[in-house]
């Protein structure tokens, strides 16, 4: 490249040299035939002479400088042209990165929910373990205890008699179950330890209700009801120790347990039915700490995915009393998506448009409360219109605790769109093949209600669940129950 550049410099030099060369012969030529033919005197045509030369090179000058310009026209055009060039494979640059950073954020996100999945397969697996472990002791101490049938016979028989066949093992009949055990009156202490031994060796059970859409009566959310298992397996209902779990600062722990259970029913259900959702409590002492709401916050984050089907739900109360903290952690877990629900109402002083704002998309109030004449007194709108003013910010009204069938036809009159209560189903326990049992029946057909208005929400009797993964094997090896 160099050497070209060499070169034409070179022809540049010869050819103005040329040029000059050529200039200095026309002047001269004009000057020498001024005065040999037109008889002008020496001097004269020797200034004619130079004049002309002058022309000439100052033509030459012009027309050197416009052919440079046109040049650097070009040059700069070019320049102009390699910058576009260079911007648009900036552009592309960016954008392929900017990919890349999207898959590899997808890929984190996925690689975190399936962690997610396989902890609580983890979980599960050791669970039934453990009631492997428990139903092998038991089977052992029924065979060591078992009396064994021994032959009755003489050494002088034996010669006579042919030799008795080897002896059988009889084992006893079991043991009759006793009843359970009557409710025993414990104090804080021995409470809270309770709590605190259940969550370590994860006797948190989850029961789930059906909400069901009226009058159609077909099952379109699930309620995970929290329950607890004592050493005694006495069942403690939630009214019974989340004040205690509260006040021992277990609670946090005790929600992620029952947000980790809930995601995984919500995905066995989803396999079935996309139409599906279930709500989980949250206690407002969650909501306010920030160790404890920062680990749900990850877990929640990590399943943002099903975010429109997993609904939140809230105490009245704890919406009447948020500070600065709990606004804050609302508007977070808004923000990703999730939606929020309103239970324990106690009276209808509402306002829909600020719990829309915070994202309150349900509210739950008693059939009672709805029903009882006295509300229209001391709330600022009738009951029969609240469905309908709710319904304006996208809050949809549950009437909950439904219990009689005369209940249902008053509602009806008041456009409430899902009921909740013992006429449909109560809280039922997941069975012991895990969350996969209520994933066979999502929806609850009309004639899953018996007479007495209660109906199976989950449960299949001609067609078993399929279980699958690594506890499924656990759940083979342990057989029926």
């Amino acid at each position: 490249m160099f050497g070209r550049r060499a070169r034409a410099r070179d022809m540049i030099r010869i050819s103005t040299i040329f040029i000059a060369i050529c200039m200095v012969l026309v002047a001269a030529s004009l000057g020498f035939v001024l005065y040999s033919v037109a008889g002008i005197s020496g001097s004269e045509s020797a200034i004619v002479a130079l004049t002309a030369l002058t022309c000439l090179i100052l033509y030459n000058a012009v027309s050197m400088r416009l052919r440079d310009r046109s040049d650097v026209g070009g040059q700069i055009a070019d320049l102009s042209r390699g910058t576009a060039d260079l911007a648009r494979q900036v552009a592309e640059f960016g954008r392929r990165l900017a990919a890349v950073e999207g898959r590899i954020a997808s890929a984190n996100s996925t690689g975190a929910d399936r962690m997610q999945g396989m902890a609580g397969e983890i979980n599960e697996l050791g669970g039934l373990v453990r009631q492997l472990a428990a139903s092998v002791a038991h089977h052992e101490d029924l065979l060591a205890a078992a009396p064994v049938a021994q032959p009755d016979a003489s050494p002088r028989d034996d010669l006579l008699q042919p030799v008795a066949p080897a002896p059988t093992v009889v084992f006893a009949p079991p043991p009759p179950v006793a009843p359970p055990p009557p409710p025993i009156s414990r104090s804080q202490a021995q409470l809270v330890a309770a709590i605190r031994h259940a969550i370590d060796e994860n006797r948190l059970d989850i029961y789930l209700q059906p909400m069901v859409t009226l009058p159609q009566r077909k099952v379109r959310y699930y309620e995970a009801v929290t329950r607890l298992r004592d050493e005694r397996d006495q069942v403690l209902a939630a009214d019974d120790f989340i004040e205690a779990a509260e006040a021992a600062g277990l609670i946090g722990r005790i929600d992620h347990m029952v947000m980790l259970r809930c995601v995984q029913v919500l995905r066995r259900l989803m396999i079935r039915s996309k139409d599906v959702g279930v709500f989980c409590n949250v206690s407002a002492a969650t909501l306010a700490s920030p160790a404890h709401f920062t680990q749900c916050l990850d877990f929640l984050e990590a399943n943002r995915a099903l975010a429109p089907s997993f609904v939140l739900e809230f105490k009245q109360a704890t919406f009447r009393n948020l500070g600065p903290v709990e606004s804050e952690n609302l508007a977070a877990l808004s923000q990703r998506g999730y939606r929020f629900s309103i239970d324990h109402v106690s009276d209808l002083r509402l306002e829909p448009r600020e719990l829309a704002d915070r994202g309150v998309r349900f509210i739950k109030v008693p059939a009672a409360l709805l029903l009882d004449a006295r509300q229209s007194a001391t709330s600022d709108i009738h009951p029969s219109d609240l469905s309908d003013l709710l319904g304006r910010f996208g809050i949809d009204l549950i009437a909950e605790r439904i219990e009689g069938e005369r209940s249902v036809v008053d509602l009806l009159d008041y456009d409430v769109r899902f009921g909740q209560g013992f006429l449909f189903a109560p809280p039922r326990p997941l069975r012991p093949e895990g969350a996969s049992a209520t994933a066979e029946a999502p929806q609850a057909n009309p004639q899953d209600f018996n007479g007495a208005g209660t109906s199976a929400p989950v449960s299949s009797p001609t067609a078993p669940p399929r279980a699958t993964g690594s506890a499924a094997l656990a759940r083979r090896a342990l057989g029926p129950s």
